[in-house]
């Protein structure tokens, strides 16, 4: 099979891309290289990149060429920059999907959708955990735009017969992810001896999903996945405060490091899917939360050369912007 990945030079996407190589795919990654885009993440992988942008049809009609398939990876993923600049989400998480799914349209091939349990909202803690057919109730701009691009595809498909499809996926981390979300943001400052900012009282309660584990339910989905049918990935649920004592005993840091700082606003307080149906499939994830965890905070220990040079330019001025004042009050 011949794959275009979309934003493939990310976190998940050059997991993903290297997987399929592996496997014996062929792959070409399609990617605008913005701030979370590295193409060090695809060194050695064998798959071909083409930077540009998912929201130009022609482009992506060079890039998908004698493809079998596209899997959309691309988006703008950290709901605090939508917060701060929620204009710039739309184009890639809405009208993005839209173009991808005229190609599909009028190739006539597959097209994979890869979005996130935020698009359902909160949980509350005695509710059941979000099924596919939950309405979506998002409360972020991030997830509003998600939201936006998933519902463009059971359109496509009812309306033009497409051959797409979406997963819905919890919290990922793993190795190569991008320092500004919450596991290597916390990671890397722990082990520079640095502050963490806890948003609020920390009791906010996620699924945490190894990313090979992740990759591995897409590789299922993009194969033997309904076309018009979404599945939700699921992951071990924990508390924010939780994982902060995992990422402290794993860095041999202590608590005096821990600031709790001012909530962010709309922050969700719980995300829960309910992975039935894919577990139907035959997935089922193979990394335990404490395995993984060790093996993620190992590769951000022994690999300061990748994520030092990150946390400079570009992204220092937005953790200045996002979180000097709450550390200073």
């Amino acid at each position: 099979m011949r794959v275009l990945v979309t934003g493939g030079a990310g976190f998940i996407g050059s997991h993903f891309a290297k997987r399929l190589v592996a496997g014996g795919d062929e792959v070409v990654v399609l990617d605008k290289l913005t701030y979370a885009g590295n193409p060090a993440n695809l060194e050695g992988s064998g798959a071909e990149l083409v930077v540009g942008d998912i929201a130009d049809a022609e482009t992506v009609a060079r890039a998908a060429a004698g493809c079998d398939a596209i899997v959309n990876f691309a988006a703008e993923t950290h709901v605090d920059r939508s917060i701060l600049d929620p204009e710039a989400v739309v184009r890639t998480n809405v009208v993005g999907p839209n173009v991808l799914l005229e190609w599909a349209r009028s190739s006539g091939k597959r097209l994979v959708q890869v979005s996130t349990d935020e698009v359902y909202g909160d949980v509350g803690l005695d509710e059941a955990p979000r099924t596919e057919s939950d309405p979506f109730r998002p409360s972020s701009p991030y997830s509003a735009a998600k939201a936006g691009g998933d519902l463009v595809v059971p359109a496509y498909v009812r309306t033009y017969g497409v051959d797409a499809l979406r997963t819905h996926g919890a919290n990922t981390y793993g190795p190569n992810q991008y320092p500004e979300k919450f596991l290597p943001l916390f990671v890397t400052n722990l082990l520079d001896g640095e502050t963490v900012p806890v948003y609020g009282d920390g009791r906010q309660r996620r699924e945490w999903l190894y990313v090979g584990d992740h990759c591995a339910a897409i590789d299922l989905v993009l194969r033997e996945g309904a076309a018009g049918e979404a599945y939700n990935i699921g992951g071990s649920e924990q508390e924010n405060l939780t994982m902060v004592d995992h990422f402290l005993r794993l860095t041999g840091r202590d608590a005096s490091l821990v600031r709790h700082v001012e909530d962010r606003a709309g922050h969700d307080r719980r995300y829960s899917v309910d992975d039935t149906k894919l577990r139907g499939l035959g997935w089922a994830p193979q990394m335990s939360l404490e395995d993984g965890l060790a093996a993620t905070v190992e590769w951000y220990g022994a690999n300061r050369d990748w994520w030092e040079p990150i946390k400079t330019g570009e992204y220092r001025s937005y953790y200045e912007e996002q979180y000097a004042s709450r550390l200073s009050a």
